[in-house]
């Protein structure tokens, strides 16, 4: 059986095998402050870094899920509210809860097929929040387009944060080229929810430390503080943080995943151009995403496709929004092997509404 929903979504086999093997090594009752856990945090650190290219100055932090992120960024980083650039529900969802949080914040929402102006950014913009893969669109920012954001960023001397939920462990990305990028592992990393992970350049420690904003249990600066010795502000998820390191340990560097993904991708949206009941819904190839697919048809076959994949025990992820009744999304992460694709795109050649 596999699943293709975006998330939660596959797991990794091995995770079965990490699980015993947490329970039998004691895991499951390690102390947060002893040696043994702060040793596998350096460690999950440095795995990190050197499998996803992540520069050796930037600071990671572990939380609870990448909507925590949302809260730490409001908080720890800005002083008067931040400026949203969004085209899909997760994205404009960041504006809302930024926006209760600092009553100054706005965005500017931009079409599917559209790339972002960089000159849509405000002068006065403290943070400037994107999201590089949108989850419920189907749409991703490619490395020039975030580039592009950056560089104003940096005339102004804003911070740029990214949401790179659906793509962090999946998608090469050049992590140089933001202040902030933040993630949960239920997704390309292949693991049960539960953890998120918030990757800080310098610029943006320095700006929590300039703003010395202590007020909540995850401050951004109280975090900082604990990771100069491989702790957390709170009693972390230590199973995950464990099966991360696991993971992390057997993958490919991001290189390798990255481009098998790619080719992934571009096999799975030819295959819809071709075939006369199905289509991307994401029209414009320069905004489609690599690892969330969203197929447009009937609502009728729709409703079809997703019962017959089921008998065979592959499930479907469902669209969202607008989108709910006239698409299906198809998750194209890492955990999820080719062989799942070719039983999905054999059956999606038979079915007829």
């Amino acid at each position: 059986m596999y699943t293709f929903n975006p998330g939660p979504s596959q797991v990794y086999p091995a995770v079965r095998q990490y699980l015993a093997a947490a329970f039998d090594e004691g895991w499951l009752s390690v102390p947060h402050r002893g040696e043994r856990f702060t040793a596998l945090v350096r460690q999950t650190v440095a795995e990190l870094k050197t499998k996803l290219n992540i520069p050796q100055d930037y600071f990671i932090f572990f939380t609870s899920s990448a909507t925590e992120c949302w809260e730490i960024i409001a908080q720890s980083l800005t002083e008067r509210g931040s400026f949203h650039l969004y085209n899909g529900s997760f994205g404009e969802k960041w504006c809302d809860y930024a926006r209760a949080l600092r009553p100054a914040s706005r965005g500017h929402q931009f079409e599917l097929e559209e790339v972002p102006d960089a000159a849509l950014i405000p002068d006065d913009a403290e943070v400037v929040c994107i999201t590089q893969n949108e989850t419920s669109t189907a749409t991703q920012l490619r490395d020039g387009a975030v580039l592009n954001l950056y560089n104003r960023c940096q005339q102004l001397g804003a911070l740029l944060a990214v949401d790179v939920t659906s793509s962090l462990g999946g998608i090469q990305l050049k992590h140089i080229k933001a202040d902030v990028w933040f993630a949960s592992v239920q997704k390309c990393f292949g693991l049960p929810a539960g953890l998120g992970l918030l990757i800080c350049s310098p610029r943006a420690v320095a700006r929590a430390r300039e703003l010395g904003e202590k007020g909540h249990y995850n401050s951004l600066l109280s975090m900082y503080e604990k990771m100069l010795n491989f702790q957390t502000t709170h009693t972390p998820n230590v199973l995950n943080i464990y099966l991360l390191c696991r993971v992390l340990l057997d993958r490919a560097p991001i290189k390798a995943i990255d481009q098998h993904l790619r080719d992934r991708a571009a096999r799975l949206y030819q295959f819809f151009e071709d075939n006369p009941q199905f289509s991307p819904l994401v029209q414009n190839p320069d905004t489609r995403s690599t690892t969330v697919v969203a197929v447009q048809a009937a609502p009728a076959l729709i409703d079809e496709t997703k019962r017959r994949a089921a008998a065979l025990g592959l499930t479907l992820g469902n669209g969202y929004g607008k989108w709910a009744k006239s698409t299906f999304r198809i998750a194209n992460f890492p955990a999820l092997p080719d062989v799942a694709f070719e039983q999905l795109t054999q059956l999606l050649t038979t079915v007829q509404a």
